[in-house]
């Protein structure tokens, strides 16, 4: 039998971190309902501006339906923030204050001064900030970074139908951003010099762009990204010395091609990259909570996500500046992750 002097150690494992979903439009519901699945998290309630869909979605998952942003970061300790981007800054600080950890949809803020903040409340206060930059999770993603080296060239197309919610949000910052960020990530290296061009089709906002980025190593990315296609396409290929990758995000796979140079011909060799099978969304949330728990920096942190943040910003420079060169009118917005 334990004598007095017996305590229990508090199991960190199987520690329920209550969390809220703040924003549950069509992207924050899925957050909402995800994160009642996650082991670790306590789905504690939602907010929204609308009353009516925080209630619809708190009656659905068996949750609160806050009344403010205030009553909901006093009930957890951690938030999934999944609102327009101009209000990304405010939100943060106030949970921050409230001692708060947050995962903050993509991109971080509405502008590069604005995420460097949130970086430094959130290293001061020593809360966890990560940035929801989802195809990092992608198991095809995953799969092709465990066995990349020195990439050098990158061809990469995201192209989409046309959806209303997308009129208030250029597509290099509800599209482009993503790939922008995984760029980043396998080149690993500063760049140099950006040259884009974008137009308005359906919208007033830039609808299709391309840009063209080198990096001070030597890497070279394209980078198409559409919401005016007549197809869903999402490609990322990228090439290092005798090797070729290609990633399709749809079927979450990863193929890499080299050539055979055992056989008495050169053959092309195809391998089909093996990946564990996980909802890319998921896999985010369960990095957070992990993040939350054990207090370690996440894969996606702030700085990444003000990385990506700031090259998006340069290719809608160099996009405003062909504009006006060519005499197109073109409405920036403000900044918006593209949910509504």
């Amino acid at each position: 039998m334990p004598g007095d002097d017996y305590f229990t150690v508090p199991d960190l494992m199987s520690e329920q971190i209550p969390i809220a979903v703040l924003g549950v439009g069509e992207h924050g519901g899925r957050h909402a309902r995800e994160l009642k699945q996650v082991a670790g998290a306590n789905l504690v309630g939602v907010y929204d501006l609308r009353p009516e869909r925080s209630r619809e979605i708190a009656a659905e998952l068996g949750v609160r339906a806050f009344a403010t942003v205030d009553e909901a970061l006093g009930a957890v300790r951690a938030v999934s923030v999944v609102i327009p981007t101009t209000h990304h800054a405010a939100v943060a600080r106030q949970a921050f204050e409230r001692g708060v950890d947050v995962l903050l949809e993509k991109p971080i803020a509405r502008t590069v001064e604005e995420a460097a903040e949130l970086i430094g409340l959130a290293e001061r206060g020593g809360r966890i900030l990560q940035i929801g930059h989802l195809e990092r999770f992608n198991p095809g993603v995953i799969a092709a970074k465990a066995v990349t080296s020195r990439p050098m060239f990158f061809e990469v197309h995201r192209l989409g139908v046309f959806s209303p919610r997308s009129l208030d949000v250029d597509v290099v910052f509800d599209l482009m951003i993503h790939d922008l960020d995984l760029v980043l990530w396998l080149v690993d290296s500063a760049w140099l010099s950006v040259r884009a061009v974008g137009l308005p089709v359906l919208s007033d906002k830039v609808d299709i762009a391309n840009a063209r980025i080198e990096f001070e190593n030597g890497a070279v990315a394209n980078l198409t990204a559409s919401r005016v296609s007549t197809e869903r396409v999402r490609k990322f290929r990228y090439f290092q010395p005798n090797e070729y990758f290609s990633i399709d995000f749809t079927r979450r796979d990863a193929t890499l091609l080299r050539v055979d140079r055992n056989a008495a011909t050169p053959q092309i060799a195809f391998r089909k990259l093996p990946t564990q099978p996980q909802e890319p969304l998921r896999a985010e949330l369960e990095a957070f909570v992990e993040s939350v728990r054990t207090r370690n920096r996440p894969l996606v942190s702030g700085r990444e996500g003000k990385n990506a943040l700031a090259l998006a910003e340069e290719v809608m420079s160099r996009i405003e500046h062909h504009a006006a060169l060519v005499n197109v009118p073109l409405g920036r917005s403000l900044g918006h992750s593209g949910e509504s």
